[in-house]
This record gives structure tokens, C-alpha cells and sequence, in this order.
């Protein structure tokens, strides 16, 4: 295989983002998972069908006596971890739509997440519990389909997305950790991408909003969330890079219903690094990447540290492709 196929299969990293636990609104989490894009976030890759698993690696707590809307209470005292795995399958369609190359996905998270409440005080809908709470669990997220449309022009390339969040999934209702939702939710993203291949520099980013209904168990409506991400990297020899990785997050809108307890905005922002390579496996190609953030100046949810640990792999790409990128 190529090093060209190489390329591509990475940047189905940037292509389709994985469900988590660590960001703002109910139990201070959101279906779009931060950090999930950045390097190479605006190539789409070419015509062919994909495979991706990101496994995300999670550990933070909300500090001082600050309160977490979850299952229909206020928790105090939060610290949580998660180890999620996320596989993806990405279609590029072989037809051209609107002068670029489209595609359509679906993800489905599954894997252990454990949060601790030193207190858990009642909510809106009543049910207090006091003393010490511990909830681990081991089970599946709702699954997410997405749609995505790219374009190049020279050297830069750039995409817009669509994510849905089909609420599914293995939720447990009054419990204080859960994967799945319970809601639908749609991110409307759009990202750009600038890859010099004679310097192996590159610069992207990626920003989008996500609009969240109201989980009926809770009745308990997210407000609504702006993500950006960013990366600064250089590419060597096309077979390995490094770099720097990025994302803010701001709760532009308050959340609503009957089950909240006041706004509940949520901001946070994040720096770290990244490295990617590519190999070969029985002349297959196949494209990892690592990338640590650490969080600061946040607001109204977990506070910590994430690593993701990324495989990419192209199942099937059109042969006169695979001869295009040698």
C-alpha cells in the first residue's frame, strides 16, 4: 500500500467523533466529544469504506462543594474515570456531490465508566440521597450516524458535518453514570485543514455547535454547546508527525426544563500534544495516533486530564487509488 492511503485513513480520525463523559450540561457530559478532532481535521478521505476505534482514557473531578446535575439530583463532591472504545465505520461514496466527496458514518461507543459523590443532595424531581455514592459501570452509549461533505483546492481541504445522536443506548435512569443519553442531539461542525507537503507543516481546525433535546426520564433539557479545536503539526517523510493539539468549549445557552436547577453554563479549554505514524500489517495499511490534552480555566463541569489512542484502517479503496498515491 501507499503512503497516500496512509494519510487518509488517519484523517477518518477528523472524519467522525466519538460520544463522552467529560464535558458541560446534565451530569456534565455532552454526545460530541471534545478532542476528538484536530490533525488533519478538514481531509475527507477518497472513495472507499473505512474502519476507526478510539479508545478514550478519562480522569478528572469537579473540585470544592460545586454541584453536578445527574440523574434527576445535584451530586457534590464528583470525581470520575472512564475508559470508552468507540468503533466507526465510514462510507465514501464513489459519486461526486456538489463538486466533493460525501460520506456517511455511524459510531458505537461502548465501555467502563466509574463516577464517586461524596454527597448527593435532591434535585427538582426530589429523591435525595446522602453519604457516599460509588456507581462503576460497564455497558453501551448510544450510537451516532453522520454525514460529512469535503473539498480541496491545492493545499488546503476543508469539510462540513453532520452528527446525530440516536438515543438507543443503555441508560439507567437515577443512576449517576451512564454512557447512553437518552436524548437526540444533532452537531452541525465544519472543518479546514492547510498541509504543505513539501515543508510537512500543517495547521486545522474544527468548530461546530451541538443542539440537545430534553431527556423525558429527567426532564432535563442541555443547553446549547460551541466546541473548537485546533492543531499545529510537521509531518515527516509522510510516514510519521508531531505536533500540538487543542479545544475550547463554552456553553453559549442555559439549560431548561423542569428538571434543571438553573443555567448550568459550562466552559473549558485545553492544550496538548500528538503524534501520529503509519505502518504496515500483512501490506495493509494502517494509521495510529496518541493524543493527550490537559484541561484548565474550567467552569461548571469535570476538570482533568484525557489521552485518545486512535486505529485507522482503509477495508476497501478503489485500486486506481491505491496506484494514484504511489
Amino acid at each position: 500500500m501507499t503512503v497516500g492511503i496512509h494519510r487518509y485513513a488517519i484523517a477518518l480520525t477528523a472524519a467522525m467523533a466519538l460520544p463522552g463523559a467529560a464535558l458541560a450540561a446534565e451530569r456534565g457530559a455532552g454526545f460530541y466529544l471534545l478532542g476528538s478532532k484536530g490533525p488533519e481535521a478538514g481531509i475527507t478521505p477518497p472513495p472507499g469504506v473505512y474502519f476507526q476505534n478510539d479508545i478514550w482514557l478519562y480522569s478528572g473531578d469537579l473540585g470544592g462543594n460545586k454541584q453536578l446535575p445527574t440523574g434527576g439530583r445535584l451530586a457534590a463532591g464528583v470525581t470520575g474515570d472512564a475508559v470508552l472504545a468507540a468503533p466507526s465505520l465510514l462510507w465514501v461514496l464513489p459519486e461526486e456531490v456538489l463538486g466533493g466527496r460525501a460520506g456517511i458514518g455511524v459510531t458505537i461507543p461502548y465501555g467502563w465508566m466509574n463516577t464517586d459523590a461524596d454527597l448527593t443532595l435532591a434535585g427538582p424531581r426530589g429523591g435525595a440521597v446522602t453519604g457516599s455514592v460509588s456507581d462503576p459501570i460497564f455497558t453501551i452509549g448510544d450510537p451516532i450516524v453522520s454525514g460529512m461533505i469535503g473539498w480541496d483546492a491545492g493545499n488546503f481541504h476543508w469539510n462540513t458535518g453532520l452528527m446525530v445522536n440516536v438515543p438507543i443506548g443503555d441508560y439507567q435512569d437515577g443512576e449517576i453514570s451512564n454512557i447512553a443519553f437518552h436524548h437526540w442531539g444533532v452537531d452541525v461542525n465544519a472543518a479546514l485543514t492547510w498541509l504543505d507537503p513539501a515543508s510537512g507543516i500543517e495547521l486545522s481546525g474544527a468548530i461546530g455547535m451541538t443542539f440537545n433535546a430534553e431527556n423525558p426520564a429527567t426532564d432535563y433539557r442541555t443547553g446549547n454547546e460551541l466546541h473548537f479545536e485546533w492543531a499545529a503539526l510537521k509531518h515527516f517523510e509522510r510516514k510519521w508527525d508531531l505536533g500540538l493539539v487543542g479545544y475550547a468549549y463554552d456553553q453559549v445557552t442555559g439549560d431548561s426544563g423542569e428538571g434543571a436547577n438553573g443555567p448550568f453554563k459550562g466552559r473549558a479549554f485545553a492544550v496538548g500534544a500528538t503524534i501520529g505514524w503509519n505502518f504496515e500489517v500483512a501490506d495493509h495499511p494502517v494509521s495510529a495516533r496518541i493524543k493527550y490534552f490537559h484541561e484548565f480555566d474550567v467552569e461548571n463541569r469535570a476538570e482533568g486530564d484525557s489521552v485518545f489512542l486512535t486505529i485507522a484502517i482503509p477495508l476497501s479503496v478503489p485500486k486506481r487509488l491505491d496506484v494514484a498515491a504511489k
